[in-house]
């Protein structure tokens, strides 16, 4: 058996999340269906972590493991197989012992807003005219680089053993008319980018400051910290890993 590693991307709104879940559509369930079938063998996929339903992913990575050989036209079929909203972009070999998911340094989500009501964008930004303060949101963002515990930012039904994070950047900018909030970590917690997005659009509107944000962080309830913004606004656009961690691509 060897082990390769799958880079692929997907429109989140056709996918009721990326992992495997009973009666529902998933990302990974397709892509192992599909996998399987042109392989010949049951293959079974770890990917780098999960989104939600209607999170998008620009890039995205997973290990599996076959007895079969990968030939260069393996992208070109299994891409003829997957449905219009996922495409397998590369594969390349990987050590025997990589992990998709407990290699990968860090993850980098970008949340997209949109000023103006636009057709072509209504399932990949979130449409919000409003006036926000941006230097506000920056300053206030940056206080999440000397946090590690973001348990105020995770859904309240979730199974997790630490709701400690590490974040490396978070920072908003404009791009023309639209609004961009990038945030990279070594992890994420369950719904944490888009509620991260919507305390930070409090404070932008100015019913927050950066001091509530301390206090929303100190207390580690959800309750505190402002809304969850909408999934499809959402997009993960960078998993990365230590150098090497990649052998030759073999398709």
């Amino acid at each position: 058996m060897s082990r390769y590693a799958l880079q692929f991307a997907y429109d989140g709104g056709s996918f009721h999340g990326y992992q495997i879940q009973p009666n529902a559509h998933s990302v990974q369930a397709e892509l192992e269906e599909k996998l399987s079938l042109l392989l010949g063998e049951t293959v079974a996929i770890t990917g780098s972590g999960r989104t939600d339903t209607g999170v998008h992913a620009a890039h995205q990575i997973a290990h599996f493991d076959t007895s079969v050989s990968i030939d260069d036209n393996l992208i070109y079929r299994l891409n003829r197989m997957l449905s219009p909203a996922l495409t397998a972009q590369a594969i390349y070999t990987v050590a025997d012992d990589f992990h998709a998911r407990f290699d990968a340094t860090s993850r980098t989500y970008e949340y997209r807003i949109t000023r103006h009501k636009d057709p072509f964008l209504r399932d990949f930004a979130y449409w919000y005219e409003a006036d926000l303060d941006l230097k506000a949101m920056n300053e206030a963002a940056q206080l999440l680089l000397s946090h590690t515990d973001f348990q105020c930012f995770s859904k309240v039904k979730t199974e997790v053993n630490t709701f400690e994070c590490t974040i490396m950047r978070a920072f908003w900018e404009e791009q023309g008319d639209h609004l961009v909030f990038t945030i990279e970590g070594n992890r994420f917690l369950r719904g944490m980018v888009r509620a991260v997005v919507g305390t930070l659009m409090e404070i932008g509107m100015g019913k927050w400051t950066a001091a509530d944000l301390q206090r929303i962080l100190a207390s580690k309830s959800r309750q505190e910290a402002g809304r969850a913004v909408p999934a499809h606004g959402l997009h993960l656009v960078k998993v990365t890993y230590p150098e090497a961690s990649f052998g030759a691509r073999c398709s």
